[in-house]
């Protein structure tokens, strides 16, 4: 079975997920929001091998921890991100924006797209590009064991901000409707913030889509 650690993280408690095939000990990072070398021990003390970080998006809140990460790791982990974000990963994800600084994130050097498939040891994990949040935001879905990691496309009864550079609403509904309301019930969605839920719960509770009839555009 997959194992799946949470670590809420950083000023404004995002999750950052170490995922990891236990019979080989090889793990990723989804999202490492702050506090990279804590991150690092998490998985040494499991024994697990982080090999990747994958990241859904480029804002500030979660790649906050990636530098740091990275400078734990040898050999250097893979770093993935669709290139629509690239230019917000090089503006520290937004942090000025805000008034805030990061250390500036190493630089991908795999470049995520819609349809590929990434393994952490024996699982297999189908990348799907999500809009409208950010425009290179990406999701993470292992059909095998009912798993989304969605980032800050859906929370729990609600939707991400679309009023950051590069947000649309439109886009985002799409987006949701189109590669995660039309998963399985059962599948469990681990968001960038907040608690876990899954698909069957925020098709009849979210009001941001359940209130709209369901069709795939």
């Amino acid at each position: 079975m997959l194992s799946i650690l949470p670590l809420t993280l950083g000023i404004v408690q995002t999750n950052t997920y170490l995922v990891a095939d236990p019979a080989s000990g090889e793990a990723v990072v989804i999202d490492p929001a702050d506090e990279g070398a804590r991150i690092v021990r998490e998985a040494q003390k499991r024994g697990w091998r982080i090999n990747a970080m994958w990241l859904t998006h480029a804002h500030f809140d979660h790649i906050a921890g990636a530098a740091d990460v990275f400078a734990h790791l040898e050999p250097p982990p893979t770093i993935a991100l669709h290139r629509s974000d690239l230019p917000l990963l090089q503006m520290q994800g937004g942090a000025p924006y805000f008034g805030l600084q990061i250390a500036d994130p190493p630089e991908p050097t795999l470049s995520l797209q819609h349809g590929q498939m990434l393994q952490v040891g024996s699982y297999n994990f189908e990348v799907r590009h999500c809009p409208g949040h950010s425009p290179g935001h990406v999701i993470f879905y292992c059909a095998a064991e009912n798993v989304l990691f969605c980032g800050d496309v859906i929370f729990a009864g609600s939707i991400g901000r679309t009023d950051l550079p590069g947000g649309d609403f439109d886009t985002l509904i799409r987006s949701i409707r189109t590669h995660i309301l039309t998963l399985p019930d059962e599948t469990r969605l681990y968001a960038g913030h907040g608690e876990k839920t899954t698909v069957g719960e925020e098709r009849r509770e979210n009001p941001y889509v359940s209130s709209r009839e369901f069709r795939i555009p």
